[in-house]
């Protein structure tokens, strides 16, 4: 697997390159003023390049070095008196700039003159209301206005002072046409969710987080607009909402809706600490009171804003009135992107009520079954005010404070504890491994120090090793041979690792033992050993009736000694063994001819005493040959060690007998020895092929401790992780080094959207920009090698307190239990780019929904009141994954569709089975595409994107299907199991195509539920019938006249086969309780906004229906296994 530069492995972190943005192609723009789709303007146009000075600022929001031609415009046009000049000339193209920012001034104001700027202005304002998105529309924006075949105009809008009217210019229509009133809208869309936008050509190099679209008329016209920011399209659709729902009161609205409870609660603290009652608290009191509320922020910042608050308004002083403390609190602890979240979910109040809060939790975050007692816990718990807490409204920075909390955090809570089964064969789990354990610097001259082992046991490390030599005064001691590394007395290391053992962890610790002491020194160890760990030792000899190793939990409290033991057959006191110094395996050629020097190289031999040899048990330490000769003669109970260059090998040339090797015994990989400065191999290469002890440089920060560190999170630290069904199993096919999809795994698909940071500190040795920090974000995918995938986001300037990124990635997950998620905040910098934080995360673990990143130091240490802020979707790309995990298609019709195919064996008994198999899985693709395609047009035709869920798309149109009155146009009958839409009059032609659409999503899910079970029991007959002939299929294939290469092909055809039968069941499985889990949230939005036939909320559509069986992991006998 590709590593990903140097990132995060050192303190710095560049020398990747990323692939260009698609906002750097070239677009042409079509002149004229398109208000009607009309062409040029009243003279020969004119060729100007996008403006740096107009506001385009955010990455892909601008449309970064294209070209346009424009009308002749008048003097007085904004365009002209702004003038156009090449992106390019700032020297970075598409870098952004400051956002979540409105420029006082008039229109007469609206030239922008790049500035160089020290601190943050005064006239800087943050967007904390939604009087603040009024006033900035009313002053107006620049936006792209676009047309169907890639036709972009660039035009001024704003909101008449009387706040009736959206104007633009400059426009060839009359100033009275060249307008929407704003009664007239129906709805404002965010994102690219209209017919234009997806029809237009250059859709593709527009930015999601920028596009929005207004609906107006009777006729539901679309204008759909391109704004230069997220930010700034927040803004207007926060504004144009507000208008929509209070239209004629909205000025009456605003007056009464300054966020009153927000400064009530501001005054009171202010008057709290104001003992005096003066009026007035020094500035250090008003500098800690606002650090005290808002821990990230830097106390100089604080004191520099009073003082530029108090310099603007010409009274500089020592202490602080009520105002200015108000107006600094709301300027600094105000986040516009949660407030533009919370405004989406509060009906545009200035706070959440109960069932606001249950929507967001439900519709957002994925939560199921919550009430209003859970909305109003959270509110009682985070809401600051009393007021609100008395009201059950939770404000501005009652969210701000849930939604920064660990319950909203990335990581998944429940994969806190142990939450995996645990009942398993050892075999089947990856086990957190120590490499050297005992040294903390490099393995050639650092220091050798029992620290090494308190630290990685603290970890959850469950495999520590112990390079045992003799030492002075009969006592053995461990250090590296060879080498200059110190010296540290094995008692000591054992006195250890019994006090910490079972400190993270209560499961099995491996205790491996490289031993190259004399007998008398041996002796010495087992006495120790005996003494100090006593009962916690494991030595109870292998059952060889059984075929498997015992599991974690039989083993739970027990050391068990990986080492050398003698034969069975040995009678003495003690007998030879091969030494196993791990850097003689250096020497050994690796190659072609690789297995045949290792059987012809000279072995050294060493003497092992039987005291030793009677404490290891299911560990025994052997010397691997080869693949066939594992297969045939290794004892389940015997461990092989691979050097990484020779597991290298075999994971490139073998990749298939490697994972099936592991299916049964342990293989522990180590780092080559030439890593004298105690690197670390990318663990990912070893883990696909499914082994389970890589062995990692624990002293050595960076990428792959990253990996490895985040990886065991995801089962409660506890230091073992089960591994994927694919590579447990019996039968079943998996090639570790596919570049493709997993056969019988349905890909997930991950959205992943960075909002913004906060609190990034200055990096550690990097000086010469002073305090200021100009991050960007990698996003990083690890697994195997058709998953690895990374993107970065724009550098944010001189922003390291809260910038704004809103940019949004897709990446395709094909292995998702062998995926790993890992964001790195970098500082761009012209001399090196430095390393501000990282977190790395497994799939599995990821919360959906609006979560923080906590960032995490070079050395895995959290990094107080740092974060990212991100949303999270994941989506199935042809149905399936967990089913709070909503599901996705890419819409192909029937004569396209890629159906799964069964392999021949050239063996007509067992082919005519699986022939069998081919219409069911047919049938099972069928039903499971032809709703996802159904699902995915429902929410296009709602206007949402294909990471809505139904939920969402309910609450989204339910403003479409209601009268200006209020009375419905539409009510769902929740009677049924499957709700049906009946209409209350006659409706909008526009309308029709969202019921019809409606009516055909829910008669795909209708067919799929009531046909499911029969055609997954017809997949699992023919998976039992093909079961068996396993047992014997050697001798079949034989008996058919195959040999060698085409016996063994068969054998490989077989294993497909059944691997894509199970996988098949289990999409169809997982496909069922996907239909199922759509019609609770059609029912649930259903009753949540009104829109259900009266004495219908109770139907038995929010009812749990039975679904359908997994197939057995382990199959007995009635399956023919």
């Amino acid at each position: 697997m590709a590593e990903f530069g140097s990132r995060g492995s050192g303190p710095r972190g560049g020398g990747v390159t990323s692939s260009p943005s698609p906002a750097h192609g070239k677009l042409a723009f079509k002149a004229g003023d398109g208000d009607g789709g009309g062409g040029g303007g009243g003279g020969p146009p004119r060729t100007h390049l996008d403006s740096a000075s107009s506001g385009v600022s955010n990455g892909d929001c601008s449309l970064v070095g294209t070209k346009e031609n424009t009308e002749s415009a008048q003097p007085s046009s904004p365009a002209i008196e702004r003038g156009y000049v090449p992106l390019q000339s700032e020297g970075k193209p598409g870098n952004p700039k400051k956002t979540s920012i409105i420029k006082d001034g008039s229109k007469q104001k609206r030239e922008r003159k790049k500035t160089v700027s020290f601190s943050s202005m005064p006239t800087e304002k943050k967007i904390s209301s939604a009087s603040d998105c009024i006033n900035a529309m009313v002053e107006g924006s620049e936006l792209r206005k676009v047309r169907s075949n890639s036709r972009i105009y660039h035009r001024y809008f704003l909101l008449d002072a009387d706040m009736q009217s959206l104007r633009w210019e400059p426009s060839k229509k009359d100033s009275e046409k060249a307008k929407i009133d704003v009664k007239s809208v129906k709805e404002v869309r965010t994102g690219k969710n209209t017919d234009i936008f997806r029809s237009n050509g250059i859709s593709d190099q527009i930015s999601e987080d920028c596009a929005f679209s207004i609906i107006y008329g009777d006729n539901y016209e679309s204008l759909d607009l391109v704004a230069n920011s997220a930010d700034v399209a927040n803004i207007w659709v926060t504004g144009l909402r507000y208008l929509i729902s209070y239209g004629k009161h909205t000025l009456d609205m605003l007056e009464s809706s300054q966020d009153k409870m927000r400064t009530s609660w501001v005054s009171q603290m202010f008057h709290e600490t104001d003992v005096d009652s003066l009026g007035r608290i020094s500035l250090c009191r008003a500098v800690q009171f606002i650090k005290n509320l808002n821990p990230g922020l830097k106390t100089s910042k604080i004191e520099l804003k009073f003082k530029e608050l108090q310099r603007s308004k010409d009274i500089p002083n020592i202490e602080v009135t009520k105002e200015e403390f108000i107006e600094v609190f709301h300027e600094l602890c105000t986040r516009p992107e949660i407030y533009f979240l919370l405004v989406q979910f509060s009906s545009n109040k200035e706070f959440l009520d109960t069932k606001d809060l249950m929507m967001f939790l439900e519709a957002e975050q994925g939560m199921a079954h919550v009430t209003e007692e859970i909305s109003l816990d959270i509110i009682h718990k985070y809401e600051p005010s009393k007021e609100g807490q008395q009201k059950g409204w939770l404000s501005i920075d009652g969210f701000t404070n849930y939604l920064t909390s660990p319950e909203c955090h990335l990581f998944d809570p429940e994969h806190k504890k142990v939450c995996q089964d645990m009942t398993q064969p050892l075999s089947h789990y990856f086990i957190n491994s120590s490499h050297n354990t005992y040294l903390i610097e490099d393995q050639f001259r650092g220091p050798s120090d029992i620290t090494g082992y308190t630290r990685a046991l603290k970890m959850g490390c469950r495999s520590v090793e112990l390079d045992v030599w003799d030492g002075p005064d009969n006592e053995p001691v461990i250090y590296t041979g060879h080498t200059m590394t110190s010296q540290i007395v094995f008692r000591s290391v054992i006195d250890i690792i019994n006090k910490y053992a079972f400190f993270a962890s209560e499961y099995p610790l491996i205790l491996c033992l490289e031993n190259h002491c004399s007998l008398k020194q041996q002796k010495v160890m087992v006495q120790h050993m005996k003494k100090i760990l006593g009962e916690k030792l494991h030595t109870q000899a292998p059952n060889v009736e059984e075929s498997y190793l015992p599991s974690p939990e039989s083993l739970k409290g027990k050391i068990l000694i990986k080492a050398k033991k003698l034969s069975s057959n040995c009678s003495g006191l003690e007998g030879d063994v091969t030494d196993e110094d791990e850097g003689a395996e250096m020497s050994q050629r690796v190659g072609k001819e690789a297995v045949d020097q290792q059987n012809i190289a000279i072995v050294k031999r060493f003497q092992l005493c039987k005291e030793l040899s009677e404490l290891v048990s299911i560990c025994k330490s052997v010397q691997f040959k080869d693949f066939q000769v594992s297969f045939q003669l290794q004892k389940y109970w015997e461990v092989c060690s691979f050097n990484e260059v020779l597991a290298t090998r075999y994971a490139n040339e073998n990749p298939g007998d490697f994972v099936n090797y592991n299916k049964r015994f342990l293989a522990r990989v180590f780092p080559s020895p030439m890593r004298i400065d105690s690197s670390n191999m990318n663990p990912q290469d070893f883990w696909k092929c499914g082994c389970q002890i890589v062995a990692m440089n624990y002293q050595t920060p960076g990428l792959m401790m990253d990996l490895n560190i985040g990886w065991f999170r995801q089962n409660g630290n506890c230091g073992y992780v089960l591994r994927p069904a694919i590579m447990r199993e019996e039968v079943s096919f998996f090639s570790a080094n596919t570049k493709d999809s997993v056969p019988g795994v349905s890909p997930q698909l991950l959205h992943i959207k960075i909002i913004s940071g906060q609190n990034f500190p200055k990096p550690k040795g990097s000086g010469a920009k002073g305090d200021v920090v100009d991050p960007y974000v990698y996003v990083e995918i690890h697994g195997i090698p058709a998953d690895c995938a990374e993107q970065k986001t724009k550098t944010v300037h001189q922003n390291g307190d809260n910038p704004i990124f809103d940019e949004s990635f897709e990446f395709q997950i094909n292995l998702p239990e062998l995926a790993m998620v890992r964001f790195v905040v970098l500082d761009d910098d012209y001399i090196g780019d430095e390393f501000i934080g990282q977190y790395t995360i497994p799939f599995e673990c990821l919360q959906t929904g609006y979560r923080h990143v906590p960032l995490q130091s070079l050395t895995g240490e959290p990094i107080a009141h740092t974060f990212l802020f991100v949303h999270v979707a994941i989506t199935n790309r042809r149905g399936g994954g967990k089913p709070h995990k909503r599901g996705l298609s890419v819409r192909k019709s029937k004569k396209s569709r890629e159906y799964a195919c069964m392999r021949t064996l050239w063996i007509k008994t067992i082919d005519e089975v699986f022939k069998n198999a081919l219409q069911p899985i047919r049938d099972a693709t069928d039903l499971r595409e032809n709703m996802q395609n159904a699902v995915v047009l429902f929410k296009e035709l709602c206007g949402l994107s294909p990471v809505a869920n139904l939920m969402q798309c309910i609450l989204a149109v339910s403003s479409r299907l209601v009268r200006s009155d209020n009375t419905p146009l539409v009510l769902l009958n929740l009677n049924d199991q499957y709700p049906i839409m009946e209409l209350q009059g006659i409706v909008p032609e526009v309308l029709k195509k969202i019921i019809t659409a409606y009516e055909t999503m829910i008669h795909a899910i209708k067919t799929l539920v009531e046909n499911a079970d029969n055609v997954y029991e017809k997949i699992v007959l023919c998976q039992k019938a093909g079961m068996e002939f396993h047992e014997h299929l050697q001798a079949i294939g034989t008996r058919e006249g195959l040999k060698e290469r085409k016996l063994q092909k068969a054998v490989e055809s077989f294993t497909w086969n059944i691997t894509i039968l199970k996988g098949q069941a289990d999409l169809l499985k997982y496909a069922k309780n996907e239909a199922l889990e759509n019609l609770k949230q059609i029912h649930y939005a259903a009753v949540s906004c009104g829109l259900n036939k009266p004495g219908t909320e109770t139907s038995e559509g929010s009812k749990p229906h039975r679904s359908l069986e997994a197939i057995p992991e382990k199959a007995g006998e009635e399956n023919g296994e």
